[in-house]
This record gives structure tokens, sequence and C-alpha cells, in this order.
């Protein structure tokens, strides 16, 4: 989505500069458009002067009811309007009118929503509905004006009347203002832009959400109560497996317990931290694509912004995602790895894609419901109409994003989740790569490492071939380079032999000089700083798509596999203890909660992103610092929301998969791993609960196993 956009912004960019080359041209457009500014006065001023056969809506053919009701209604405002009423002078108060400040992007003017809609007099109400302006189809010139501002500015009328009456009814009335004949699509309103107060009935899918939910909550309302009143102590007296599933007291001890990190070979504390940071940036760089969308005041003013360093993390925020995915990789080959080990080279597939699919698929069902059902419901305001953006998208392909085949979709329902669904896929095939390695061993790693050669070759001739460039138009291309699971399957591989690399040396430590460390930080950094800047010298000359289509193969191939490599000297350092501050950072304890609610934060931040920006009443302004407030608003509400559906959906039902677990394992065991932080890791990436908390070294709320060989 993200990537997408970003080709779209720097390709609306190149004609907006283009528009900034014109200013005579502008200027002398801009005069002509002065008189329509105050639309809600003309509006007054007319209908104060009007005769009732000026309120013909009809021409020769016969009037339906709802014809008569809207010339009613009208007549009765024209008549209120010329005796003063508060109720028709505020419905005309309610108009917005040509957007201030159009030189510097601003094409909304909101008017007052909650003004228009919460008008009543008797049988009429406020309709608030946002009427479509092109000035240059208006005066009739040809201009870049004519496909840059498409101006939107609100309009009120009663309620009775359809976007087919009050269209014909603007173009009556702003003919007679200008004295000029204009095409119908100079001026028009459509329904689906229209709202009243009345909301939209609940349908039977946001009654079942509604009922869900509802259930839920009670079922973990009692288990918890259950809980806290006839349960003394959790630590002498034994939950029932139930009650510990559903008990948000258990669930909370064990999300909020903070380990204290530990001398153990076989644990991995930097992941917690650097989990985070990746879903920090992730939500950071969709809140740069919300407030894009946003009805901005200086709409402009990313021209300039484009020119700063700052842009590069947004524009190359997608190597946030090629983290999870070292991650993912990392983890599913060396916690399998451990298990055929223990198992003399068996591995239980189906339990382990079970056991994913228990861990993932329920929130991902429950947030198509939030998000498709619950957002109207949450919320209103002038942009809120039709409800959840992804709506229409998800009536056809939500059974793709159930499937984990929505990244092949032409249009996609919930569209952070194509991450899942090439996640998902890369593990499915897991098994073969991980029986490989155990049979064949090193020989099987190099194959695996040509592999990803393979793949980075693919990746760049598909680019060369079609002719690929940094301001591409072509969405299906764009699609093709950043959706499809081969194009992030190299970073995964690399995790995923990472992963064996840990595997075979068993935390063994390695002796390296200071040479050796500077040297492998600075290469580090370097690889980390260039795939970030490479392009910025680029931008900041205004001309990014002078690039030619061979540099931006390679640099879009070459960094899919240098990021990966990398974070994994980071992780390597700080496993080694050459790490310093960046592993007292990344390992520090307190990003462990947070680290055990990555995956609810990933799947509902878009939510509340969306509910802000869709609320807003008034133009929004577009700055870093703006962006950043925004950032921490969404972040805590996030938090928040992730928290209350781990209580109600993650945590009870991510936690029936020991019923599938063998029946060998002493009830100790089993309660070790129903009271340990249920942690998705890396949005999912889990095989064997118990062991995830090995690598990772988070430890469960009651003693350890006194085998300890089991940690080895």
């Amino acid at each position: 989505m993200v990537k997408i956009l970003s080709f779209i912004l720097l390709s609306g960019l190149v004609l907006i500069g283009a528009i900034q080359s014109e200013d005579r041209s502008v200027l002398e457009e801009y005069q002509r458009l002065r008189k329509l500014k105050p639309l809600g006065i003309e509006f007054a001023d007319y209908f104060q002067n009007v005769t009732l056969n000026d309120l013909s809506l009809f021409d020769s053919r016969l009037p339906t009811e709802a014809d008569l009701l809207c010339v009613n209604d009208l007549t009765t405002l024209v008549t209120a309007l010329q005796g003063g009423q508060y109720w028709a002078i505020k419905m005309i108060d309610a108009w917005g009118g040509i957007p201030s400040g159009i030189f510097t992007g601003n094409v909304y003017d909101l008017g007052n929503f909650d003004e228009c809609i919460n008008i009543k007099k008797d049988a009429i109400r406020g309709k608030y509905c946002f009427l479509d302006v092109s000035p240059a189809k208006i005066l009739g010139v040809q201009s870049s004006l004519a496909g840059i501002l498409k101006m939107k500015t609100a309009t009120c009328f009663p309620a009775s009347c359809s976007a087919t009456h009050m269209n014909k009814f603007v173009d009556t009335i702003l003919k007679k203002i200008l004295n000029v004949n204009m095409p119908s699509t100079a001026m028009s309103i459509s329904d689906d832009s229209c709202q009243t107060a009345e909301r939209e009935p609940w349908n039977g899918l946001t009654i079942l959400t509604i009922v869900i939910l509802s259930v839920m909550g009670l079922i973990v309302a009692i288990a918890t109560l259950y809980d806290y009143f006839l349960v003394k102590s959790q630590g002498k007296y034994q939950l029932h497996t139930a009650v510990k599933l559903f008990s948000a007291r258990a669930n909370s001890r064990a999300l909020f317990r903070i380990v204290v990190n530990q001398s153990n070979p076989n644990v991995i504390e930097c992941l917690h931290g650097i989990r985070c940071m990746s879903l920090f940036w992730v939500v950071w760089l969709h809140q740069y694509a919300s407030i894009f969308a946003s009805p901005n005041i200086n709409r402009f003013a990313t021209l300039s912004w484009l020119k700063t360093p700052i842009t590069m993390f947004f524009l190359e925020g997608t190597f946030s995602v090629d983290s999870f995915f070292f991650i993912g990789g990392l983890l599913v080959s060396l916690i399998a790895l451990r298990t055929m080990e223990r198992n003399k080279g068996s591995l239980n597939v189906p339990l382990m894609y079970v056991h994913r699919l228990i861990r993932i698929l329920p929130i991902l069902a429950i947030s198509i419901l939030v998000y498709t059902q619950l957002t109207g419901v949450l919320g209103n305001g002038p942009l809120f109409k039709g409800g959840s953006n992804s709506k229409a998208s998800c009536e056809k392909s939500w059974y793709m994003t159930l499937l984990f085949v929505v990244n092949f979709a032409n249009d996609m329902c919930l569209d952070h989740t194509w991450y899942l669904a090439v996640d998902m896929q890369l593990f499915l095939i897991s098994p073969i790569l991980l029986f490989a390695l155990y049979k064949w061993g090193k020989k099987a790693a190099a194959a695996i490492a040509v592999l990803i050669v393979l793949l980075s070759g693919c990746l760049f001739a598909t680019m060369m071939v079609n002719h690929y460039s940094i301001t591409s138009r072509d969405l299906s291309l764009q699609k093709k380079m950043y959706f499809y699971t081969h194009t992030h399957a190299a970073p995964w591989l690399i995790g995923f032999l990472f992963g064996y690399f840990v595997y075979l040396n068993k935390g063994r430590k390695f002796k390296l000089n200071w040479i050796a460390v500077w040297s492998g930080w600075i290469l580090c950094l370097a690889m980390l700083f260039t795939s970030i800047f490479a392009l910025y010298p680029k931008l900041e000359s205004g001309k990014p798509w002078l690039m030619t289509t061979l540099e931006v193969s390679c640099f879009y191939t070459l960094t899919r596999v240098g990021w990966p490599l990398a974070v994994g000297w980071v992780v390597f350092a700080c496993m080694q203890g050459y790490g310093g501050m960046a592993n007292t950072f990344l390992s520090s304890p307190l990003w462990q909660p947070i680290s055990k609610l990555s995956y609810s934060i990933y799947i509902w931040h878009s939510f509340i992103q969306e509910i802000n920006q869709r609320i807003v009443r008034t133009n929004t302004y577009f700055s870093n610092y703006q962006v950043m407030l925004n950032f921490w608003s969404t972040m805590g509400f996030t938090v928040l929301f992730s928290y209350l559906l781990y209580l109600l959906i993650e945590a009870p039902i991510g936690g029936l998969d020991i019923l599938f677990r063998p029946k060998k394992k002493a009830p100790a065991e089993i309660k070790l791993m129903t009271d340990s932080d249920k942690v998705c890791e890396s949005h999912g990436h889990d095989v064997d609960q118990s062991n995830q908390r090995e690598i990772e070294g988070i430890e469960s709320n009651v003693e350890q196993p006194a085998d300890k060989s089991q940690l080895e």
C-alpha cells in the first residue's frame, strides 16, 4: 500500500510542479474564480428572490412523488429564508465555498457537517453532500489546472432531495450567477457523498460482529471473576485450563510480565527491540500515508518535504517489512530444527500448520468484520460516508484474505494483510527446506543461497524487461514488484539460513578482535543507510524520474538482500556480546509487552488511523510535527484496542492449541505454556510455543522446568 502510494505521490508532484511553472495562466484563472467563493451567500441571495416556477426540477416529464416532496421542502426553505428563520439560515451557513489556499494545494471546504445534519424543522432534515467542482471546466479553459484542482465543497439541502434533484438545481442557479453554459461534469453532486443524521441500520454481519465480541467479553468476564474471587493465589492453586485461557487476569499477568535478561546461549533477546522498532516504523509510515489522504490545507507542502532527508524514511519504510521477514525465517528454522533434533529428525507438519492457523486466523477473521462493519458505527464525519475504505474490497476478496492469497488479488481486502499472506505462503513451504537442511546440512544451505540469488535475478530481470521506473504509474506492475511472494522471499530465506547458522553453533562464542567487530558494524551501518538514503540525491534535485531503469533495478534488487544481511549482523553481534549500546537498547526487557502485542498492533493500527483520519470536521495541516502528534495518538489508542482484542480473541482462542499437543506432556508443562507469554512471533512467526520462549528469553509466570536440558 505505502510503496504504491509513494509512487503515486512522486508522480502527482511532477504534475504539481508543472502547474507552478504557469504562474500567469494560473493567476488569470484565479481571478475568474473569485466570484464563486461565497457560494452559500450566493445561494441565499438567489433563494430570497426566486419564484416557485424557478424551483422546477423536471422538464416535460411527469413529476414523481419524490420530485414533489423535494420541491415542497425547497419551497418551505425559500419561504423560511425570506422570513429570516433560524433553521433556514443554518442550512445556508453550513455550506462551504471555493477553498481558501488553493495555491498551497487545498481542494476541500468541509463547511459545517454537524450544523447541517442536525437541522430539524417539522419533516425537513438537513442533508450534507459534497459538490465536486472543476474550475477549469466552469471557465472553459484548457490547462493543467483541470486535471489537478478538482475541488470538493460542502452543500446542505433538505434530505428529501436526491443528488439528481440537487444537480439540476445547482446547475440552474450557477448558470444564472455566472451567465455561462457549463458542462454537466463541471459541478456535480453524488449520492455517495451525501449523509444525514439517520444512521444506516445494522445488517446481519454488523449484528454478528457485535454478538461475537459480546459473547467473548462475557466469557472472559466470567472467567476473570472466577479467577479473582475464587482462586486465592495462582501460584498455589492451579487454575482449570479453560479458566486460564479466558481469564483476563491470567493473560494480563503473562502479557505484562517483564523478564530480566539472563545469560542463556539459546536466548535472542534483541529480537524484541528489533520487532518493536520495525513495528513503530510501519505504524509511522502508515501515519504519513493517512495524512496524505487527509484534506490538507497545504497539500503542496509535500514538494518541499520531498527534498528533506526524513522523506527517505517514508519512501523506504518498506524495509521494516523485510526486517519482519528476516525474523520470521530465523525463528521458523531455529525452532523447528531444534524440535527435529530432539525428535530424531521427525517434525509434525500438520500440527505445525494447525498451530499457526489457530494463532493467526481468528484475529484476522474478526478484523475483517470489525473493519468493514464497525468503522461506520464507531465514528462519523464529512469523510465517513460508506464506512471503511476496505468495505467494498472485502466484499470481493475477503475469502482470499482468510486463505492467505490476498497479495495476488486485484482489489485487496485490508491492504496491510498482504504481509500475512506472503509470510504464510513461505511458512507453508518451510517443511521442505527444513527436512532438506536436516538431511543434507550445508549442501542444502548452499542450495538455498543459490535460490536467493536466482530470486533476486528474477526480480531484477522483471524490472528491466518492463522498463520499471520510480515514478511509474502502472499500478499492476508495482503490485508485481512488491506484493508477490517471490519479491520478498529473499529476506525470509536469509533469516532462515541465519537460523540454521545459530542452530549449528548452539551457543558457541566467536572470538573476534576489535578490527573484525568494527568492520562488521561499519559495513552493517553502511548497508542500512545506503538502503535508506541512496536515492536521496536524485530526490533532492527534484528530478527522480531521470533515474534509469538499470539504476532503479539494481537498487531495488540489491537492497532487498543487503537489508536483511545488515539486520543479521545486528542480531549476531548482540548474541555474541559485541552489540554494545545497540544490544543494551534492543535487548531491554521493557520491549517485551509491546513485542507480545505486536501482531494485534499490526492488525489494528490501520483501523485506528482510518477512524482518526475520517472523523475530521475541518481542514488538516501537514507537517512532520503534526504527523508525530498523530502517530503517538494512534499508537496509544492502538495499544489499548489491541490489548482489549488480545484478551477477548487472541489469547483465549490462540491458547486452544494445547488441545492438539501430545498427551504425554505433564500438567506442569502445559501450565508453563498456557500461562506463558503468548507471543505471535513477528506477526505470527511461531511453530512451537515452548521452544519459542526458549529462543526469545520470555519466561512464564511459573518456575522454569527442572530439566535444563530442554533449553539446549
